[in-house]
């Protein structure tokens, strides 16, 4: 039997850390100025911190357009486990992808900014498969522990690519056509695989 947490009293997300606020600096700057073009020292600056702190939150400068992703997967992670067992495997995946993917309307542009740098510039590429895999992990965690499997099996670790790939797909849409809401790519995505997604674990 899975054990579960109590329902966290937490109300939306966190509030931002300093890696997020450095990170929209450096976005900006990126955006601006190229990120090849772009030190390390120069976002430092702009942030009004030594180089030296700037590493203490960032282990490399193709980390900073991700921010605190590591405490944005914690909290997915916790969303996940925090879900009663009578909720479908298939609508909780649903609901922590679009509360992972949720940021205020204030912050769209930069949210924009922060993804075409992540999926277009090809120096961020390598660091960025490391980090789709923690991300791809958390899913798979979650789909073993619900089937009583290894997340190293084969059906956890497919279901872990396959959200990824409708995250990644929905984003490319959302950065060519700004017209579409992120959102409902992100439900269209995960609709198409909701026969399957159902039944597992029935």
């Amino acid at each position: 039997m899975r054990s579960r947490r109590k329902p966290s009293s937490r109300i939306g997300r966190r509030p931002a850390t300093t890696q997020d606020r450095i990170s929209t600096v450096g976005i900006e700057l990126f955006t601006q100025q190229g990120f090849d073009e772009t030190s390390v020292d120069q976002v430092a600056q702009a942030c009004g911190i030594a180089r030296r702190t700037l590493f203490r939150y960032f282990p490399s400068k193709n980390a900073i357009p991700w921010g605190d992703f590591d405490s944005h997967l914690a909290e997915m992670r916790t969303q996940l486990e925090e879900q009663p067992e009578d909720i479908s495997i298939a609508d909780t995946l649903t609901a922590a992808l679009l509360q992972f993917n949720s940021f205020p309307i204030s912050e769209e542009a930069n949210h924009r900014k922060r993804m075409r740098l992540i999926l277009r510039v090809p120096a961020l590429q390598a660091y960025s498969v490391v980090m789709y895999e923690g991300w791809r992990g958390v899913i798979s965690e979650y789909v073993a522990d619900r089937l009583g499997a290894d997340p190293a099996d084969h059906i956890p670790r497919t279901v872990g690519n396959l959200v990824l790939g409708i995250a990644m797909s929905a984003y490319e849409q959302w950065l060519d056509d700004e017209s579409v809401e992120l959102r409902q790519l992100l439900a269209t995505g995960m609709h198409l695989l909701r026969d399957g997604l159902g039944a597992l674990g029935e």
